[in-house]
């Protein structure tokens, strides 16, 4: 059974200049997105995120999750997670973004959003333990929202709205040369489940 829409047209980058940035669309029906977004919501071994910042141990709203094809560890905001296996659903998805995007990926992050007041700061993922400049590709389950980059020299800005059951694809020298965000609102307070299929080097 085929659960892309049969519009297979590349999509424009999003970013006019130093990287890619690819945003695909809806990549699963509505039936199929809920059904996803159900599994996902109580299959997952969600936690708290944890940061260290300025010495002191933060722990965020948002909920996360690393798995992976290895226990990859994975560390940013200094502190360092051990990857969990694939669920079932996590290699249905990955297959389905690789068929997509054309690229493999070994690893998967996974961030719950509860509502629309918690989101992501300004960043780039660009830590040591990803492939450089490889793909990272984010599907989107739940409340649609707005996902944001600026560009660190000329600080200009592009935002995109990421819809329940979209794929959006950053590759090549985004990482290096843009930030993105996910800015709170007030204009949800329904969950909203993001999934980061990224690429580990050993």
């Amino acid at each position: 059974m085929d659960l892309f829409h049969p519009d297979n047209n590349e999509p424009r980058n999003l970013l006019h200049k130093d990287g890619t940035v690819l945003y695909y669309g809806k990549l699963l029906s509505l039936t199929q997105a809920n059904r996803y977004y159900d599994d996902l919501l109580n299959a997952i071994a969600w936690k708290n995120d944890e940061a260290i910042m300025f010495g002191k141990r933060i722990i965020t709203k948002r909920k996360v999750a690393w798995y992976g094809e290895k226990p990859f560890e994975y560390s940013y905001s200094n502190t360092t997670k051990l990857a969990l296996p694939w669920t079932k659903t996590l290699l249905i998805l990955k297959q389905l973004t690789e068929e997509k995007t054309e690229h493999t990926y070994n690893s998967c992050l996974l961030n719950l959003y509860h509502e629309g007041s918690e989101g992501m700061a300004w960043h780039s993922d660009d830590e040591k333990d990803l492939k450089k400049n490889g793909a990272i590709a984010s599907l989107s389950f739940g409340a649609e929202r707005k996902f944001a980059f600026k560009h660190k020299s000329t600080k200009e800005k592009t935002s995109l709205t990421l819809e329940h059951g979209s794929l959006l694809v950053m590759k090549g020298e985004t990482q290096t040369y843009w930030l993105h965000r996910l800015p709170p609102t007030k204009l949800t307070t329904k969950p909203r489940i993001n999934l980061t299929f990224r690429t580990i080097i050993e």
